[in-house]
């Protein structure tokens, strides 16, 4: 699976980004970093994963044995950060297409909602289905598909002699004011360690990712 997102930017550092909530890092201006950290996780959709090409027959790459095409829309997220296990939920539509409107027909897609950590390491992932429902003459269709994951917060939380590392004061002229702490090898690590993300994506056969991948 590809980490790199098309729809949202997630790693390390960017995800120092994001809503201010209690216990994020605030750094005040003049100390020569701003941040802002949040325990949710990031939420979006893996490189070539947000659509699905079927064929019929199901070996066929020609214009003629195109079947039914999907795509994933309109990701939201929602994220209660409250107790200890943190729960990001994810929602979406599926906007479907067929070539032939001849007959109702139901179309079973495969999805999946991954948790991944410091952008390469998979914790969880669970595969649900979203059906699509066709009627006699209709060429497009949609539905609504939904998944969600806990996320230990001490996991998501930094270190708090990294915390302090980040927001420590600096003044100017000072050795320290001129060195970046995010650039500092084991900082990075722990904001790595620390960055979870929520992904959700069609869950796709080899030949179907690589004709994402190649087209």
């Amino acid at each position: 699976m590809h980490f790199r997102k098309a729809l949202f930017v997630a790693t390390a550092i960017s995800a120092l980004a994001g809503c201010q909530q209690a216990g994020d890092i605030v750094v005040e201006q003049g100390v020569g970093i701003t941040a802002l950290r949040s325990v949710c996780p990031a939420v979006g959709v893996p490189d070539f994963t947000g659509d699905v090409t079927l064929f019929s027959p199901a070996d066929g790459r020609t214009l003629d044995a195109l079947d039914v095409t999907a795509a994933l829309t309109n990701v939201r997220s929602e994220c209660n950060d409250t107790g200890e296990q943190v729960y990001a939920s994810v929602s979406f539509d599926v906007l479907a297409q067929r070539r032939n409107v001849r007959g109702a027909r139901t179309v079973e897609l495969p999805y999946f909602t991954t948790v991944v950590r410091g952008g390469n390491a998979v914790v969880s992932k669970r595969i649900g289905t979203v059906t699509i429902q066709f009627a006699d003459g209709q060429e497009r269709a949609q539905a609504h598909g939904v998944g969600g994951a806990y996320i230990d917060r001490a996991a998501a939380t930094l270190p708090e002699d990294i915390r302090q590392r980040i927001t420590a004061r600096r003044r100017a002229g000072d050795e320290e004011a001129a060195t970046d702490p995010l650039n500092d090898p084991e900082v990075r690590a722990a904001l790595a360690s620390a960055t979870f993300e929520l992904l959700v994506g069609f869950q796709l056969t080899e030949d179907q990712l690589a004709y994402n991948a190649t087209r």
